[in-house]
């Protein structure tokens, strides 16, 4: 069939067709408009509240913070151990009896640490720098520096650290306890020694108690933490610093549970150091343990917790205030006691001669006690 007759063939029906659509569209105009949709414009669909909105990078944060953040190495002389046969008496007779002087080498290890203020003092972990015989501190901007310990606070695994050089860039300081779980929260430091680096996440529970340190009030973090970030800083979106990078569940690598001290706790600690040399810590003198919830229920406490006293030391503030083996202490300064990690951070966050307020359950009676504060002894920290 010739192309001229095929197109007129198929001409017609395709004309009639968009005539009668056209026809259609103009007598019932409402089948252009869609549900919801008034006068037939389509809606885009609604953008999220603003509530959920976030940046679209941090990179104004870690660049406020990241020059605070110094990576930290150090070195200390080990002991070789001597070889087990050396200390057989048989093998002994042909090595000299065995007297060879003990080899020595040197390990290196590495952290993080976060520049406090512009004097130079540095907040790092205590086990970054424990036992170092040299602590070499590397900037952001590429200079490095020996750093001395000022001193140290192994009960918060803390250490404070101190450099002599110019133009420090101390890191702003945010509240950790405005933080609230759910915000995005950033970690700075030294993973493994590649160099600095940011890993995201965000805040997924405060207030942990891991039993690592004598006092814990971990912030928790998925943020990616390895080796080499202890010390480091966590910072908010905006870069202020939240907490102190201090431990992860996996000694080896992240696994998206790592922790932070609170800013506001490493801060004290450095304050005392500098201030005292050490951290002055409240004391109530007493030893106690956490009641079970169902025993803390039998004995009619609401809510069922308790702090049973185990041992009082002799003229200690507990004693002097008549506090006895067997009570049960409920509040301190009227806060719930919780369990024994909470109410012994109450009693420490108090200075020597602060007013303590206790109450207790003696023989099923509700007693309130007030005694004083005393000073944390050394040998109990």
């Amino acid at each position: 069939m010739p192309i001229a007759k095929i197109v007129r063939h198929f001409s017609w029906p395709l004309l009639s067709g968009l005539l009668a659509a056209a026809l259609i569209l103009l007598l019932f105009p409402s089948l252009l408009e869609q549900p919801g949709a008034p006068g037939g414009i389509v809606q885009p669909a609604p953008l999220p509240s603003s509530d959920f909105e976030g940046p679209v990078s941090y990179s104004s944060a870690v660049a406020r913070a990241a020059p605070s953040v110094i990576n930290i190495y150090t070195t200390k002389t080990v002991s070789r151990p001597r070889h087990p046969l050396l200390n057989d008496p048989f093998f002994s007779r042909f090595f000299n009896s065995g007297n060879f002087p003990q080899q020595q080498r040197m390990a290196s290890s590495l952290g993080s640490g976060v520049i406090i203020d512009g004097n130079g003092y540095i907040l790092t972990n205590n086990h970054v720098v424990a036992n170092a015989d040299q602590i070499v501190i590397l900037l952001f901007d590429g200079r490095e520096a020996q750093a001395k310990v000022v001193g140290t606070d192994p009960d918060t695994d803390l250490a404070v650290l101190k450099i002599d050089l110019p133009d420090l860039i101390p890191i702003p300081i945010g509240d950790p306890h405005a933080a609230r779980v759910g915000d995005v929260v950033l970690a700075i430091g030294n993973p493994f020694g590649v160099g600095q680096s940011v890993s995201q996440g965000i805040l997924s529970a405060t207030g942990r108690g891991l039993g690592l340190n004598t006092f814990e009030n971990f912030l928790q973090t998925d943020a990616a933490i390895n080796p080499g970030n202890s010390g480091g800083a966590l910072i908010d979106a905006h870069g202020n610093l939240l907490g102190i990078n201090s431990a992860i569940l996996n000694e080896n690598s992240s696994v998206g549970i790592g922790f932070a001290i609170p800013a506001d706790t490493a801060l004290r600690v450095k304050e005392d150091i500098v201030k005292h040399g050490a951290v002055i810590r409240g004391w109530l003198g007493v030893q106690a343990q956490q009641l079970a919830p169902a025993v803390a229920a039998k004995m009619g406490l609401n809510p069922p917790r308790g702090l049973m006293i185990t041992d009082i030391h002799i003229n200690g503030p507990a004693h002097l205030a008549g506090l006895l083996p067997g009570d049960i202490i409920t509040h301190i300064n009227h806060q719930l006691v919780g369990d024994g990690r909470q109410g012994t951070n109450i009693i420490a966050d108090l200075m020597p001669g602060d007013p303590i307020h206790v109450d207790v359950v003696r023989d099923g009676e509700k007693i309130s006690l007030t005694t004083v504060a005393g000073t944390r002894p050394a040998s109990t920290q």
